[in-house]
């Protein structure tokens, strides 16, 4: 493979330096909580390292502080939509006579709010993710995260790491290159926030998680990042099944799990079909709603971080409905192409242009979680077919963000030597706010993620298999961004 310009590193690398390199960091990550359990394994005691790049990825500056700096303005944005019924009831009315699920999320959403709020405050842990399209400024939003925000523990492991791999190969004065992260501890202060706004001592927090949790390290770092810094607080883990018999209220509405009263509870799983097989996961989700306990995310905030919702709030003057002018200036400076697919006027010229040139675009559905978005010659496939129907009011149409691509060696577990790929990065920045409808509590960004993957790759989850952790390693100016009105509008 032809070498590649690296402002420091010369590609393809000796190869005894490659080896050693990936032989230190591989071991570094499995000392300190970089790994997945083995999905093929029955067992709960095996892990092995995540997959990872061996070297931090170049990204602007400039844009990673603008990522940074908008933040507040997203978490205060969702939160701002998860309070206005009018507003959601909008944007997923054609959504939820299409989308099962969907469908599912807003009758638990309508239960609630016809009897009234039985806990009116909701903690947001939010990540909010970005491609940049280049090293100088440029980012643009793929997507806002509400539920089962990953990686904000994995994601301090992999910027240590890639520390330790600088100093090990003598490059000590560009330690600083790679930002402070401080997304794990951001994280856990937030739980702790809403669980001191709670108010109730000896209340839990209350993890709802999978039947077999995978990303095991990046879950279990924030129950131990609690326990650091509030020792005294109790952290359960209970699934969905579980719940179904442990999980009752008292008559006045406490949520009671074990034996302890939940003051917080923090979902890791609920996003995805899959997730409620029977009509007894739905239930449960409807009691804890009901509940006085404090949700993150609540079921209004879950369905404002739905892709129809991301893409109504793309519409002239929707933001102004939520945010002051600088922060609308904020948000709209990453804002990319959205299109509704709604059966009007609008939405058949989006469907018409999308089959015209589909290599332009992404086909959204209303999921998180990864695996889901349809590419390419795919998305003329499914629209041709659905073109007519009000099934494609499920989806949503996006722009093809076109990220920076850049050489570095990926190494997975199993697979010897590190491979040399071009690479493409997804900058994921964290943030928490507690809030009701009429007032936030605090408000805060804490921290990021970068998760990379091959170029020729469309779907990049690390759990999935793609993707894999990385470190931004910030290059170019010199240039501050304090307010909205150094940035411009796009």
């Amino acid at each position: 493979m032809a070498e590649y310009s690296h402002p420091f590193l010369k590609f393809p690398m000796n190869e005894k330096e490659l080896e050693e390199l990936a032989q230190n960091e591989r071991d570094y990550l499995l000392l300190h909580g970089g790994s997945l359990r083995l999905r093929e394994s029955k067992s709960n005691d095996e892990v092995r390292f995540a997959p990872f790049f061996l070297f931090p990825s170049l990204f602007p500056e400039r844009g990673f502080r603008r990522a940074l700096l908008v933040q507040t303005a997203m978490n205060k944005l969702m939160m701002g939509v998860a309070y206005d019924r009018q507003f959601l009831t909008h944007c997923l009315k054609n959504t939820i006579e299409v989308d099962d699920f969907t469908a599912g999320l807003f009758k638990i959403y309508t239960a609630v709010m016809d009897e009234g709020l039985t806990q009116p405050i909701t903690l947001g842990l939010l990540r909010v993710d970005y491609f940049a399209c280049d090293l100088s400024d440029t980012i643009y939003q793929v997507e806002a995260n509400v539920i089962a925000s990953g990686w904000s523990g994995m994601s301090v492991v992999s910027t240590d790491m890639h520390r330790y791999g600088l100093t090990e190969m003598g490059h000590l004065d560009k330690l600083d290159q790679i930002p402070v992260n401080t997304s794990l501890s951001g994280i856990a202060e937030g739980m702790i926030h809403a669980w001191d706004k709670y108010n109730v001592e000896g209340a839990a927090i209350l993890f709802v998680v999978e039947e077999r949790t995978i990303n095991i390290c990046d879950q279990r770092f924030h129950e131990f990042q609690i326990y650091k810094q509030r020792p005294g607080i109790k952290v359960l883990r209970r699934t969905h099944g579980e719940l179904v018999t442990k999980a009752t209220l008292t008559s006045d509405r406490r949520l009671m799990v074990d034996g302890y009263e939940i003051a917080l509870v923090y979902y890791r799983m609920g996003y995805s079909p899959d997730h409620y097989p029977t009509d007894k996961e739905w239930s449960v989700r409807l009691l804890i709603e009901r509940s006085k306990a404090i949700k993150s995310p609540s079921i209004q905030l879950h369905l404002s971080g739905t892709k129809k919702v991301q893409q109504e709030l793309s519409r002239p003057g929707a933001l102004e409905r939520f945010l002051n002018e600088e922060e609308v200036k904020l948000c709209r400076s990453v804002f990319t192409g959205l299109y509704s697919l709604d059966m009007n006027e609008e939405g058949d010229a989006a469907v018409k242009m999308a089959i015209a040139n589909p290599e332009r675009f992404v086909l959204k559905p209303q999921r998180e979680g990864g695996g889901n978005n349809v590419y390419g010659l795919e998305i003329a496939k499914t629209l041709s077919a659905i073109k007519n129907s009000p099934e494609r009011t499920g989806y949503i149409l996006m722009d093809l963000i076109e990220p920076h691509v850049q050489p570095n060696y990926l190494l997975r577990a199993g697979q010897g030597k590190p491979q040399l790929v071009q690479a493409v990065g997804e900058l994921g920045i964290f943030g928490y706010i507690l809030s009701d409808a009429n007032q936030t509590y605090c408000n805060e960004c804490c921290g990021f993620t970068l998760r990379s993957k091959p170029s020729t790759v469309l779907e990049g989850g690390v759990i999935g298999g793609s993707g894999a952790m990385d470190s931004p390693f910030l290059v170019s100016s010199d240039e501050h961004i304090r307010t909205a009105s150094d940035l411009g509008e796009k």
